[in-house]
């Protein structure tokens, strides 16, 4: 193409044709056409996914008309549905905690069993971590304590100060 506008002429490259180059759309192009494959998968894929577009569309179109009708229903009892609804939902996420603390701990379990079947022993930072653990247990306790002891002191103080004035 064009490479320069000098004093009204043209230059060009007569050695490139104008379909060459741009190696961004010559990646992106294949070279032939489409293979047998290809051809037959979008054959197959076509109706599957149109009868599937047209399934999403009635489902839609259902919910909306539910949702319609069912909407002065839900007015009138409201009073009714909304707390049975907050109880079941809160039933539901009570089961789910439940099973997930019961899947962690089955598989902490299950862990540290195929960890002493293999017959180690126990790792230096799980000694660490009860110990961690101890200390943390027995520290609050001590800062009640102090806490307590500086509440003590200072109402002593108060005493004292209301004694000599």
């Amino acid at each position: 193409m064009a490479d320069r506008h000098t004093h009204g002429h043209l230059h060009t490259h007569p050695h490139r044709r104008p379909h060459e180059g741009g190696g961004m759309m010559k990646s992106l192009l294949p070279s032939k056409g489409p293979s047998a494959t290809q051809i037959l998968a979008i054959v197959t894929l076509l109706p599957v996914g149109g009868t599937l577009f047209c399934l999403a569309g009635l489902t839609l179109i259902g919910t909306l008309v539910g949702l319609a009708v069912a909407t002065p229903v839900f007015l009138l009892f409201s009073p009714v549905i909304v707390p049975a609804i907050l109880t079941v939902g809160l039933a539901v996420a009570g089961f789910m905690t439940s099973g997930a603390f019961g899947v962690t701990g089955l598989s902490s379990l299950s862990w540290i069993l195929n960890y002493l079947k293999q017959g180690k022993s126990v790792p230096e930072n799980l000694d660490a971590a009860k110990r961690r653990m101890a200390d943390a247990t027995a520290h609050p306790g001590q800062k009640k304590k102090d806490v307590g002891q500086t509440i003590q002191s200072k109402a002593q103080e108060g005493k004292e100060g209301a004694r000599t004035t």
